[in-house]
């Protein structure tokens, strides 16, 4: 097991799924930050609950029942993607949790469709969500980065990540999210290294 801020300990992680809030926004690439966190909220059992952080939150454990289990705080900040580091930064202080404990879950254009990467700091690239965490935390925190490929032809990159995912991509939709739950909880338990090793295709 790698010592890069993994471990049992006593505070629990916690997991930001990116996207914006209501419902036309639901289905979008820009959004799939979120539908991870629906579903690694629907393993823990529990239901989101309005936080006065501006967020949603889910407070659970991930990985196998025991030792290696640990507690996480995944939450869907409910202000819109480029004011998520005000959320972020106020369920940190709530819930005490040092920046090597914080996991942010994001679309990529710069990675093909489905492929992830697992990384801890770096650059925004671009994206406004990441822009306002890092603004507001540093860049420490880890990112697992959820690829949706570049836009067709000359479609600007702002209407490419606010559309849906194309039909083609919805077949395999539940499949590649569920794989990003399944590297949001390796990077947790069994850290970066080995969690990279699997999920970084």
């Amino acid at each position: 097991m790698t010592t890069d801020g993994v471990g049992a300990g006593t505070g629990p992680w916690l997991v930001v799924g990116l996207g914006n809030p209501g419902p036309e926004y639901a289905g979008n690439r820009h959004n799939v930050g979120f539908m991870v966190a629906d579903l690694l909220a629907e393993r823990t059992g529990a239901r989101f609950k309005a936080h006065k952080s501006r967020a949603q939150v889910v407070e659970g454990r991930v990985g196998a029942p025991g030792v290696s289990s640990r507690r996480v705080v995944v939450a869907k900040p409910m202000s819109f993607m480029n004011l998520s580091g005000g959320p972020v930064v106020a369920l940190r202080d709530f819930y005490k949790v040092p920046v090597e404990r914080i996991v942010v879950v994001h679309d990529e254009l710069d990675i093909d469709y489905g492929a992830l990467r697992l990384k801890r700091g770096g650059g925004d690239n671009g994206h406004n969500g990441l822009k306002s965490i890092t603004k507001a935390l540093g860049a420490d925190y880890y990112r697992v980065r959820f690829g949706i490929g570049r836009p067709p032809g000359r479609m600007p990159v702002a209407d490419f990540v606010l559309k849906d995912f194309s039909s083609a991509e919805r077949k395999e939709l539940s499949y590649e999210v569920d794989r990003a739950a399944d590297a949001v909880e390796s990077l947790i338990v069994d850290g970066l290294d080995r969690a990279q090793s699997v999920y970084n295709s």
